[in-house]
């Protein structure tokens, strides 16, 4: 723990022992529902997302492997006119409005050049081929969406002017009216467009709408969106806000190479972190924010019981999903003490509105600073969970197993990435994960088992 009042930050060399990136598939596919995603690597890749995925081939899923063998290794085979072959397999199987290409590590060893055959071979078929490589050489698993989703960035519309759209809204709207005698089908923006960005499921995205529709501020379009063909325009006059900590790259392309403007917030995870992400929009905005307080205060009053449990307990976040720093903001301000915040990747430019509030929720709550450590060593942080001995860690999947034998309880950090856990309704679900482990010790307790809860190595 740190005594200090600031934030301290140490670096390690441990290992990524982490989910390889190209696992993004699995919810990305599902996200963009009109896309096509071809992963280009080895069988170990095929068998990754066989059994990561656990989808059946009999559900037709929206991926697919295509496997290097020796001679593509080897360079005796046309990469383009295999990659050709493929797509347009999936052309007359699917016919997609876009194919992605996930690259590799054997694609990046090999140097090969999908960015020079995507194009040509984009042009042969007909249709949109994205290339994001994303592969192991990254630091989280999450970041495979920070990849596709910069690659995506590029192929977003221009944004034209926001008083052009702001007159064709007007005009629309007032077509409307005279055919259906109403006008309030079509509103016409008093702000400059807004996206966000961060791939969650449709409810979620309908809920944060509805929150910031409540403000008054309409939501122009999400990236990645629903379809391909719904990408949102992106411009000087756009400004665009991220719904994951872990799009750090996404950021950079739209700022760098689509001119946007960055609305630098916290992240919406938690109803203290779903306020400060909408009080953040509204003052870029001029727009004094209306009946957030009372929200807030509502859902924490609905999570009382949550509350009780966790007051007092202490938290350990070894690092995986780059979800790390939010999630222990949220959870101090559920009352627990967080021990350490390990972490694989930190960029702090991208993070800097959710460390401020994790610092302030710290002296809010009267609680020690935590240590955030970047690249943690998993030896040196187990020799430090064993003189903590924290009633909880959030860890990732290898090292869950070893760390109940040790009398720790554990939560799979993976769990988060894929629940909704994003804005106020969802606040519930995230401590539902949080608090399954200590729930079932005291059931145990209850029932007398006390024997299954003691370490069975030290």
């Amino acid at each position: 723990m740190n005594t200090s009042e600031t934030l301290t930050f140490e670096c390690e060399t441990g290992n990524y022992h982490t989910f390889c990136p190209i696992s993004c598939v699995a919810w990305l596919y599902q996200k963009i529902e009109d896309s096509f995603f071809l992963v280009i690597g080895t069988k170990t890749c095929g068998y990754f997302l066989q059994n990561a995925l656990g989808v059946m081939i009999f559900a037709e899923p929206r991926y697919a492997m295509a496997e290097l063998e020796e001679g593509d290794i080897s360079a005796q085979l046309n990469d383009h006119e295999e990659l050709k072959r493929l797509c347009l397999q999936i052309k007359k199987d699917r016919n997609p409005s876009v194919i992605v290409w996930i690259g590799t590590c054997t694609t990046e060893i090999i140097k090969m050049d999908l960015e020079g055959i995507a194009p040509k071979v984009e042009t042969e078929i007909g249709i949109p081929i994205v290339v994001a490589r994303a592969n192991g050489l990254d630091y989280a698993f999450t970041q495979g969406e920070d990849t596709v989703s910069a690659a995506i960035t590029h192929r977003c519309p221009e944004y034209k002017s926001w008083i052009d759209e702001k007159n064709r809204i007007e005009e629309k709207s007032l077509s409307v009216y005279s055919k259906q005698n109403r006008d309030d089908t079509f509103q016409s923006p008093n702000h400059p467009p807004l996206v966000l960005f961060g791939s969650v499921p449709s409810t979620v995205a309908s809920q944060l709408d509805s929150e910031l529709k409540r403000q008054s501020i309409r939501v122009s379009g999400w990236l990645p969106a629903q379809r391909y063909t719904e990408l949102p325009s992106l411009g000087e006059e756009v400004y665009v806000c991220g719904v994951n900590p872990f799009l750090s790259r996404t950021a950079t392309t739209l700022m760098r190479r689509r001119k946007c403007k960055l609305i630098g917030a916290p992240f919406p995870i938690g109803p203290d972190g779903t306020r400060a992400w909408i009080e953040k929009i509204c003052s870029v905005f001029g727009i004094k924010p209306q009946g957030l307080e009372e929200r807030e205060s509502q859902i924490w009053s609905n999570l009382k019981d949550y509350l009780d449990l966790l007051r007092g307990k202490s938290v350990f976040f070894m690092g995986d999903n780059l979800l790390e720093v939010s999630l222990a903001r949220f959870l101090i301000r559920c009352g627990m003490i967080v021990y350490e915040i390990g972490i694989p990747y930190m960029d702090k430019r991208y993070q800097a509105a959710e460390l401020s509030l994790l610092r302030d929720t710290c002296k809010k709550m009267h609680i020690l600073m935590p240590h955030i450590v970047e690249k943690p060593d998993n030896y040196n942080q187990i020799q430090r969970m064993r003189e903590l001995q924290p009633d909880l860690a959030i860890t990732g999947m290898a090292h869950a197993n070893p760390l109940e034998a040790r009398g720790i309880n554990t939560k799979w950090s993976v769990e988060s990435t894929s629940a909704q856990i994003h804005g106020f309704t969802n606040a519930k679900d995230v401590l539902e994960l949080v608090t399954r482990p200590l729930r079932r010790n005291n059931s145990l307790e209850h029932l007398g088992w006390t024997n299954l809860l003691q370490p069975t190595m030290i």
